[in-house]
């Protein structure tokens, strides 16, 4: 008896899965291409913050081990861009 619901309610899962959804309307389209270009330029907005802030602290370390009397040297990468200027 188990075996039998269980089997059902797997039949029942299978089909609700399998089942097609409607084609998006055209406004939900368009909130989706929002949604997603939003997502985009914030992280694009994101990696341009962490890019400054690494740069602070390569800063900080280059004049705390120059200060201490080590040769470090800085290794070169490229510049951060602004993604508001871009």
């Amino acid at each position: 008896m188990k075996r039998v619901a269980g089997l059902m309610l797997l039949g029942l899962f299978t089909a609700a899965v399998c089942a097609k959804l409607p084609p998006l309307s055209d406004e939900a389209k368009a909130k989706a291409a929002e949604a997603a270009a939003k997502t985009a330029h914030a992280s694009k907005v994101a990696a341009y913050k962490l890019c400054l802030v690494e740069d602070k602290v390569a800063a900080t370390y280059l004049a705390a081990a120059k200060k201490a009397g080590k040769d470090v040297k800085p290794v070169p990468t490229p510049p951060c861009v602004d993604p508001g200027k871009s």
